[in-house]
Formats: structure tokens, sequence, C-alpha cells
């Protein structure tokens, strides 16, 4: 949203994962800004936003490892997040899902549509 202006993304996609999802929420939404700006990205999703003002220095100095010196999962989406992410500034905000707010729960409704939808048509 910006002023008067609102645009809804939407999407599904067979055989992922709830966090790579949530990852790509966030790609789409950067990536369809023509122009740096002034961002706030809101969430319900704790790992996206402890992944990118918390974790990503520090797996990105470990080598894409985690603190249990594990691989990070879905590193390129991250690596892609950071990237559309350098070209605007971001003001990452969490907020409980499911709790009433009102962006929020237009979110939820539009990722659950794009997924009925994925649902019913073929394979």
């Amino acid at each position: 949203m910006w002023g008067e202006h609102r645009r809804e993304l939407a999407g599904a996609v067979r055989q992922t994962t709830n966090n790579r999802m949530e990852l790509t929420a966030a790609i789409e939404a950067l990536g369809a800004l023509k122009r740096p700006c002034k961002v706030t990205l809101v969430t319900d999703s704790v790992y996206l936003k402890n992944g990118v003002t918390r974790w990503l220095p520090r797996w990105k100095a470990q080598g894409w490892r985690t603190a249990g010196k594990k691989p990070v999962k879905n590193k390129d989406l991250w690596l892609r997040l950071e990237e559309l992410a350098t070209r605007h500034v971001i003001t990452w905000r969490w907020v409980r899902g499911h709790s009433g707010t009102s962006g929020n729960e237009r979110a939820d409704a539009l990722a659950n549509r794009a997924i009925d939808d994925l649902m019913s048509s073929a394979p």
C-alpha cells in the first residue's frame, strides 16, 4: 500500500513448505516495487523476520551454516531476498497471526484462495 494505492499479490506452489512461501511472499512484494522505497514489511512469520534481521549476517559469516553447523535451509531464497532488500530501506515488523490485524487477515485470505485455486486446477 502507498497512500490510496493498494496492490495485492497472491500465489501458491505445489510441493513446498510454509517457510519457503513466507520468504517468497516477501521476495515478490519487494520485487514488485519499481524504484527504491521506504518499506514497512509486516509479517506473521518469526522465521522470516528473525532470519532477515538477526540470522542472515551470522549465516553469511559462517559460510551459510547454522549455529548447529548445518547448511542453512532455503539459501536460494535468502540470497534473493537479501539482494532485493538492499534496494530499499525496510522496517521489518512482526504481528501475531490470526489475531485480527486487518492486513495480515487479508494476506491470509489471499493465500488461502491461491491454495484453493491451485488445488482445484489440474496437477
